[in-house]
Order: structure tokens, then sequence, then C-alpha cells
């Protein structure tokens, strides 16, 4: 009995151990920091230790304030705060996406805090206070704990000192730089911000985080190289569900769930699927048709990976094969296209390819008959775009940049040429209504390029063999599957 009651104190005891092992296990704020984001201890399958973001490193974020500073002019201050929660319903807010200039400065991608760099103090969060009714209804968010020890920043104060705190560290600059996109009355309201507009020195800061953000890094890059490539697996899927399922909705629905299902955490915009006539409306997004048999669709989508987007479009006939007319423009325009991508090295300019294009369309358009004049004015009336446009954290990305700006290796921009013909237009009936674009992410290098997009097959023949050779349920009847409620 004596060593029954020794043994059954010594179990107990050790349970106890266990449970207390158990609970400082499941419990410790030490093992798993809660900064209100993915981290390499919560995430090992997005980050890798000394991320803060998936792909970008500490080192990194560090080194981009270092570099914006650098820019900046002396005894000047930035600040610059998150981008706000925009409300659906009075109590439902859309999908929450950060401010790229915030994010690319702090790798903090939630909502409520504001970022000020100065020469003398570096990076400054201040960080917003959750209370504990937010938090359960919201979770958990970065606090000014996370602002030094997962984000680096050299301060952090909670947004409730701000009015105290930032008025000593603007006080005495020359200059006083802000996102004027996110700006908000938490700090414009302040005397020593509205002391400075009054004597005219604030300014946008943009113009220095462009001209930081415009060249990527090899991180960056990769992370855009992967963007595309999810971008072009979900458009090669959807164009061989096009054939059985030729509905705008079902397509944009398609393409958004291959995206998705690859890693993607958004699109970048609104898929434009345009099928026959709406394929003419240049950011036509209400993707509520049937695309005719014989019709093209015209599809310009994209997606955003940890920060970095993709841009690309395709046109194809989902019946399988282009009419002669549509093999006509096609051809023009997948040859712009391509002798465009061409151009595309170290030295030249967007505006530069963007006046190739429009000298090289415009004598097409003309051999074919479509337009009858020289003018610039009817070319646009058929294509109001420009050849390109920068890409990176944001679709049109960089906008501060000029496009006559000299390219250099590791700046990434679209070629994507058009025709958008309406049903109305003065021509042949054969042209009226048909609209086409093709585009490519290329990223220019050392000696000359990459096309990001280059996976994605744009060949008639290719993609007339792709149609009719490899598309899903060919052979079967699908005509009630996809009707309903349509």
């Amino acid at each position: 009995m004596q060593y029954l009651h020794k043994k059954l104190i010594t179990n107990r005891h050790s349970f106890k151990l266990f449970n207390q092992v158990v609970s400082r296990h499941f419990y410790s704020t030490n093992k798993y920091f809660d900064a209100g984001q993915p981290t390499p201890s919560t995430h090992p399958q997005l980050l890798k230790e000394g991320e803060i973001t998936p792909g970008i490193a500490s080192d990194e974020y560090i080194s981009r304030r270092k570099r914006l500073l650098e820019l900046l002019p002396e005894q000047t201050v930035a600040i610059v705060a998150s981008a706000p929660v925009k409300m659906m319903t009075d109590v439902v807010p859309y999908t929450f996406r950060q401010d790229a200039d915030y994010l690319y400065i702090t790798g903090c991608q939630q909502p409520g805090g504001i970022a000020v760099l100065g020469h003398d103090f570096g990076l400054c969060m201040f960080m917003p206070e959750p209370s504990p009714h937010e938090i359960t209804w919201q979770g958990q968010i970065a606090g000014v704990d996370a602002a030094t020890h997962f984000f680096k920043a050299n301060e952090s104060y909670p947004i409730s000192n701000l009015h105290k705190v930032l008025p000593n560290m603007i006080k005495n600059c020359s200059k006083l730089y802000h996102n004027v996109k996110t700006a908000i009355p938490t700090y414009t309201d302040l005397e020593p911000f509205q002391k400075a507009a009054y004597y005219g020195k604030v300014a946008d800061l943009s113009l220095y985080t462009h001209e930081a953000r415009w060249v990527k890094s090899a991180s960056e890059l990769n992370l855009m190289r992967e963007s595309a490539s999810i971008g072009c697996q979900a458009l090669l899927q959807t164009m061989l569900q096009s054939k059985i399922s030729p509905y705008e909705n079902v397509l944009s629905a398609k393409v958004e769930y291959e995206c998705r299902v690859r890693g993607a955490q958004r699109m970048s915009f609104n898929p434009v699927v345009g099928g026959g006539p709406n394929g003419s409306v240049v950011h036509y997004s209400r993707n509520d048709q049937k695309v005719k048999d014989g019709d093209l669709v015209l599809m310009d989508i994209g997606c955003e990976l940890h920060g970095y987007v993709s841009d690309l479009t395709r046109t194809w006939p989902p019946c399988g094969r282009f009419s002669d007319s549509q093999k006509e423009l096609y051809h023009l325009i997948l040859e712009t296209n391509k002798e465009c991508i061409e151009l595309c090295e170290p030295g030249t300019s967007i505006q530069r390819i963007h006046n190739y294009s429009v000298d090289k369309l415009s004598r097409g358009l003309k051999e074919l008959g479509i337009l009858r004049d020289n003018l610039r004015s009817s070319y646009h009336q058929l294509n109001p775009t420009n050849i390109g446009h920068y890409l990176g954290m944001d679709v049109h990305d960089c906008h501060t940049i000029g496009y006559d700006r000299i390219l250099k290796p590791g700046v990434v921009i679209t070629i994507e040429p058009g025709v958008y013909i309406p049903h109305n237009f003065d021509c042949a009936q054969r042209y009226q209504g048909i609209g086409i674009r093709v585009e490519d992410e290329v990223l220019i290098t050392e000696s000359g390029h990459e096309v990001l997009t280059g996976s994605l097959p744009k060949e008639m023949s290719h993609l007339e063999t792709l149609l009719n050779n490899h598309s899903y349920g060919v052979g079967t009847d699908t005509s009630n599957t996809f009707a309903s409620g349509l």
C-alpha cells in the first residue's frame, strides 16, 4: 500500500509537470509572437526566418528606408499613413489592401498605423491600440511591440501619443513630405503640419517613393515572376474551360479561382471578360453576357502575390476557330506585340515604343480599309490606350515617373497593343464590334528583356490547337450546365 501511495503521488506530480509544460507550449507568447499577420513562426509555409513578408527579408526593408532617406533632402521628414478601411455597409468592410508606399517601407499589412521617416531618427511607427472587444471580433493586430520586434522600426509609439511626439519631429524640418492619397486628420490637423502647409512646406512624397520602387530588387522580381506564372496558368485553364462554358461570368469566376488556389491573395483588378462587342470596351467589367458562337473573348486579368501584381491579356475564339476578319486584325495586333517586345531594352522608353506601335497599327488599319486617313484622332478612336505602363506593387505602378524616362535593368513594363472597334464604327461590317488585345509583362535586363508571361500561348495556330484538342469536356453535352441563373 505504501508503495502504491508513493507511486500515485509520483504520477500526480508527473501529471502536474506535464500540464505545466503543455500550458507553456500552447500559451507562450515568446514562442509564437503574434504580429497580426503571418510570421516565420506562425506561417513557416509562407515565410523563411528573417523575412517580414514572404520573399522579402528585414534587411531589404531596412535598406529601402535608407535608400528613401538618401533621396529625401536634408532636414526633411516623411509621413506615410496606412491605407484606410473602406466599408461596404455600416458593419461590413471591403477586403483590406495596404497602400503600396506604406507596405514598401514597413512590411506591415494592417490598417491603423502611421510611419514617419527622418534623418535623425530613422523609422518611427505609430501603432493602433485595439480594445479587447475589437480583438474579439477582428483578431490581434500589430502594436508597439511588433513595430520594433518584427518590423524593425527604430522607434514606436501608440497612435494615441502621436499628437505629443510628432510635433517635435516636424517642428524644425525645412520641408514635410507625406503620402497625399492616405492623408488623415490624425496628423494633418496638428498645428505644426498646418503651419508647414500654410508656408508651402508640405509636398507629395510619391515623387521619392516611386523613384525608390521603380527598379525592382532580385527578391521583388522573384515575386513578380511567380505572380505572372500564376496568372498565366490560371488564364490557360480558363481558355480550356471556355469552349464548354462561354459565359463571361463563369470565365471570370474560373480565372479568379485558379489564381487563388495557386496562392494569390486577390486579383489585381476586376477581370475584364469581354465577349464579342464587349471586347471593344477597354475596361469592360460587367461580365454578364454569353459569348456568342464565332465571337472572340478578350480577357485582361492579373493577380496579386504578397504585394506584387501581374497583368496580362489574351484574346481567342471559344468556338475554336478565328474567322478571316478576326485573323486579319489579330495578326496585326500580335505582330505589333512581338515587334514592340523586341524593342524593350535599356536605353529606350515606353514613349518610344508607344510611338512605334502607333505608326505600325495606323498603317495596318489603313491597309485593311478600317482607317481612311492618317489623322491621329481617327486612330485614337480605335485605340485610346498607351502601349504599356510600369508594373510592380500597383497595376499602373510608379505613375509619377513619365513614360519618356529611359528604361533601366530591373524595371518591369507591359506591352499591350490593341484595337477596339465599336459596333457602329464607319468601316466594313465584318470588322465592327471586334476587340483584340495581346498583353505581356516584360522585364528589362542588362542584355535586353525577359518576357514574364512567355509561357502563355498567343499564336493563332497554338490557340486553335489548344481549344480543339485539349479543352475540357469536348464531345459532352453541357448546354444546360451553366445556363441556370445566367
